[in-house]
């Protein structure tokens, strides 16, 4: 394997690790350590024969455990555990590794090693990949020289695209708390945090490990990088006074020494960027998500021209408020990635309310959908679909909905919500919730909303 541009650390040269949980990022780990000299085990609960990214290590000689966790596992001496970011710290296998002082770190870790590349590292509760994605276009619009490059939870492995980076490069990093969790010298060059609010409180043993987890991405920043933050947030205002790291705010409700909103516009210090409304995607959180990636795009030398150009024609991520298509003026949107109340309230935000047909449900997690009322109230009709259906129609009935209906999932809802519609309404997938009761993951849901989508659009021609 040849090391063209990472950094060529030794320090995992015949170290014994444990690499826990395989899916595309344990892969990508497990890959890369064995490069790097290390005596890799590989442990997924998968079973061999179904396990593809198994087979493909047992093959370069790793060591592979499939098909469950056996504890004895650990007898082994390993200097090292990298775990997967979805796997829970209650786990009994980390549970047994912190017994025994193993560190456990998650891949982005090892990204930062090896990385030649500057990190620009984007996390917070929503908003993530947004901000990512429109961070990387803008600078490859108006970088002079040098690549940005998208990694971490975006769905490109961290420590994969970080081997193929030189330091003229950027890496783009959308972090979760999960990935956060696990880093100890990850230190980005510029760090963004989009926003705070509660989530993932089934991973996460309080709202106050979840904030820390978040916080940790500037543990290791100095006064010669930049954190942006939201000063929307009182809570972020008040953590900003414990970082070393420089502050750079951005808000929409004050003018700020960053970026910021005034008079329909956009603003970074004195300069006046572009109008509001030429903003490529709708919606208030988009205005926010806009707002921090002028702060990275400015810090980074991108021209004024660049970086209009790139928003105007900025039309949103799969699954996130995705425009799918147009049938008969009804106009279709996949927003799967809404995988919690306060995404789908935004995803509301963003449209006139009689005039959508919202499809919402999954993976109940135990909460209720009080929350959510509010932003039902005036909308056109919901169907709704999975294991929080009949919680999420209580709360349609309090907003006083007109049109309460049912799907088996979120193909059927978009063949019913196509019913109710009328020329001028918008069909909007997002549901509130996790996909895992009907979907391996918010993606699927999606494609399988997509699919539905490009069905009913054939049948159309015919």
């Amino acid at each position: 394997m040849e090391m063209k541009n990472m950094k060529n650390i030794t320090k995992y040269q015949n170290k014994k690790i444990l690499v826990l949980g395989l899916a595309k990022s344990g892969f990508s780990a497990a890959k890369l350590l064995h490069d790097l000299g290390a005596l890799v085990t590989v442990n997924d609960g998968k079973p061999f024969e179904e396990n593809r990214e198994a087979q493909d290590l047992l093959s370069l000689g790793v060591k592979v455990i499939t098909g469950s966790h056996p504890i004895e596992l650990l007898d082994e001496e390993f200097s090292l555990l990298v775990k997967n970011p979805g796997i829970p710290y209650s786990h009994p296998l980390l549970q047994a590794a912190s017994a025994k002082h193993i560190p456990i770190i998650t891949e982005v870790e090892l990204a930062y090693e090896i990385s030649e590349a500057p990190i620009i590292g984007i996390t917070g509760t929503n908003g993530k990949t947004t901000t990512t994605t429109m961070i990387e276009m803008l600078l490859n619009q108006g970088l002079s020289k040098g690549t940005a490059y998208l990694s971490g939870n975006i769905g490109y492995p961290a420590s994969s695209v970080a081997r193929e980076v030189t330091p003229e490069d950027v890496l783009v990093m959308e972090l979760s708390s999960f990935q956060l969790m696990g880093i100890r010298t990850f230190h980005p060059e510029i760090g963004v945090i989009t926003n705070l609010y509660d989530a993932h409180l089934d991973y996460h043993t309080s709202r106050d490990e979840y904030v820390q987890a978040k916080w940790a991405l500037q543990k290791e920043m100095t006064s010669e990088d930049y954190l942006i933050l939201n000063w929307n947030q009182a809570e972020i205002r008040t953590l900003a006074q414990t970082t070393q790291a420089t502050v750079i705010p951005f808000s929409t409700q004050e003018k700020v020494a960053g970026a910021y909103t005034f008079d329909g516009y956009f603003y970074y210090l004195d300069e006046c960027i572009l109008a509001i409304d030429e903003l490529g995607v709708p919606g208030q959180h988009n205005v926010e998500n806009a707002l921090a990636a002028i702060a990275v795009a400015k810090l980074k030398g991108i021209s004024n021209d660049a970086i209009q150009k790139t928003l105007k024609s900025f039309s949103g991520v799969p699954h996130r408020t995705q425009f799918v298509g147009q049938l008969h003026g009804i106009t279709f949107y996949n927003d799967s990635k809404a995988t919690n109340i306060l995404a789908t309230k935004m995803a509301l935000s963003g449209f006139t309310a009689e005039n959508v047909i919202l499809l919402a449900g999954g993976l109940d997690r135990g909460n209720g959908f009080d929350e959510l009322i509010p932003s039902l109230i005036g909308v056109k009709g919901v169907v709704l679909f999975g294991e929080t259906k009949q919680k999420l129609a209580m709360a349609a009935q309090q907003a006083q909905v007109p049109h309460i209906l049912y799907a088996q999932d979120a193909s059927q809802a978009l063949e019913v919500a196509y019913e109710l519609a009328q020329p001028g309404d918008n069909v909007l997938l997002s549901p509130a919730n996790a996909s895992w009761d009907q979907y391996p993951n918010f993606e699927a849901r999606g494609d399988a909303f997509i699919h539905a989508f490009e069905k009913i659009k054939n049948k159309n021609k015919e």
